[in-house]
């Protein structure tokens, strides 16, 4: 169930990624109505597809942790976790969805964005807090946390496929950092810029503007390489795909 919902959101948010693609070529063209709602979109998806994989975490350090006593107790609630996911995944992006609008600027392209005025940054950076926070802090705590539970009870079990279950979970830890850490590293000196902690000229804020572009395109990275990871790297999936392929004859037997 919860990779259903996450192939869902991945998908979602993959829908919008020609509208941005577009955006960054031509600058924001279609007006506000859709910079809100494909932001609404974006931010959703942002916030449900990395709450899912925290959930997964905890999923599989029930599963394998205390397989005797929760195993049979916790189907019940996957479905209600998931919703109260996308609910708050919606309820987190709100603030996105309220503020967001087509912009402008004198002697630049038009774009998508914040528009809360003057004398509001102490809103921007609550804004700022919000994905920060259940994006990206708290999730990675419930990883490591439930992952590394999991991997002593590997450990100490001595289980058949413990080093194939060993690898997925480094693979989830480290893509997720890697796809992550950097954007919200600069989202960080973007803060302590707004906060006046580093001084801001415009070199610097032209360089954080770049360097958000950049790693918000490492950040999207992540929901491509999910499948891959949740997916092909399990064995079920890769028989199940290569039976597939076989009866409709692409494969040999």
């Amino acid at each position: 169930v919860y990779l259903l919902n996450l192939a869902v959101a991945d998908l979602l948010f993959a829908l919008t990624l020609p509208i941005w693609a577009a955006s960054k070529a031509k600058g924001w063209i279609f007006g506000t109505p859709l910079c809100k709602v494909v932001s609404l979109l974006k931010e959703v998806n942002f916030y449900s597809s990395i709450l899912l994989l925290a959930c997964i975490s905890v999923d599989r350090y029930l599963a394998i942790v205390h397989a005797t006593r929760t195993l049979t107790q916790k189907r019940h609630w996957v479905k209600f976790i998931c919703l109260g996911i996308w609910a708050l995944s919606l309820i987190l992006s709100l603030p996105i969805f309220v503020f967001r609008r087509a912009i402008n600027p004198p002697y630049s392209s038009p774009v998508c964005y914040e528009d809360m005025g003057v004398n509001t940054t102490k809103l921007r950076i609550v804004m700022r807090a919000l994905p920060q926070t259940f994006g990206f802090l708290l999730p990675l705590a419930v990883m490591l946390f439930c992952y590394g539970l999991t991997l002593r009870t590997l450990f100490e079990a001595h289980m058949g496929q413990k080093h194939r279950a060993m690898r997925v979970i480094f693979a989830v830890v480290l893509v997720f950092l890697l796809c992550w850490l950097p954007y919200n590293l600069v989202l960080v000196a973007d803060t302590l810029m707004r906060l006046r902690v580093i001084q801001e000229t415009c070199e610097r804020r032209n360089d954080i503007g770049r360097a958000l572009d950049a790693t918000e395109i490492l950040g999207f990275l992540h929901s491509c390489l999910n499948p891959f990871i949740y997916a092909f790297i399990g064995q079920k999936f890769r028989h199940g795909l290569l039976k597939i392929m076989a009866f409709h004859g692409l494969i040999s037997k």
